[in-house]
């Protein structure tokens, strides 16, 4: 990524590594040589280490409207175990020996990221104030509709409807005990009249019995005067 603005040398790090345990060669390509400068754009990179190249962009005029299609390529292969022309191990390097990765260069402008910052914060302001004033909208209401004096009297009416409804349910539920219990005493007043209607019977029988055994022995008594 090279940030702008490119009226001077914008200067960019490219890192690269070697986790192998042997000594790597590399070349850094370009697909505008004329607009960057690389140091360095080749050399040696020993078993486990790393290296830094600089790649500076040289100034020119960007035009927002075209897009860039500068990319880089990094070429590199395992180092001969005897090396001396590094210009001779690239020409004589067989194909399935190279190895290479293709970087895209990005653009990036202040002014367009200023602005995108710029549209964030109006669109943070925006809903904050956004909120701010449904917020306030909200406790008016809330204000307003506790102020009210209609809404206080229907909630009143309310209150005292549902008292006189708990009333009458109390009411009715004490004359469904009362006729409960009158029932309950009329039901035992039947019970003993009946009982007692049951005893007179008994006694009248009993009564019945004792006179005609009287009867009986009388009759008995007066033939027998008779007969002597």
């Amino acid at each position: 990524m090279c940030p702008g603005p490119f009226s001077d040398v914008v200067n960019t790090t490219l890192k690269l590594a070697n986790p192998t345990d042997r000594n790597v060669c590399f070349k850094v390509k370009t697909t505008a040589p004329r607009r960057y400068c690389v140091r360095p754009n080749s050399g040696v990179i020993d078993a486990g280490t790393s290296i830094n190249v600089s790649v500076m962009l040289q100034p020119f005029d960007y035009d927002p409207n075209e897009k860039s299609k500068h990319k880089f390529m990094v070429q590199s292969m395992l180092a001969p175990p005897e090396m001396t022309d590094m210009e001779g191990v690239w020409k004589e390097a067989k194909p399935e020996e190279l190895m290479d990765s293709k970087l895209r260069c990005v653009f990036e402008l202040p002014a367009e990221n200023e602005k995108t910052h710029h549209d964030m914060d109006a669109n943070k302001m925006m809903s904050s104030n956004l909120l701010k004033s449904e917020s306030s909208t909200l406790s008016m209401k809330s204000m307003s509709s506790t102020l009210d004096d209609g809404e206080v009297k229907k909630i009143m009416e309310e209150c005292k409807r549902l008292q006189m409804e708990a009333q009458r349910l109390r009411e009715e539920n004490k004359q469904i005990r009362e006729d409960d219990g009158l029932r309950m005493r009329k039901s035992n007043v039947m019970s003993s009249q009946h009982s007692s209607h049951s005893m007179v019977k008994e006694e009248g029988l009993s009564l019945r019995t004792v006179a005609l055994i009287v009867l009986f022995f009388v009759v008995g008594v007066i033939i027998g005067k008779l007969v002597l």
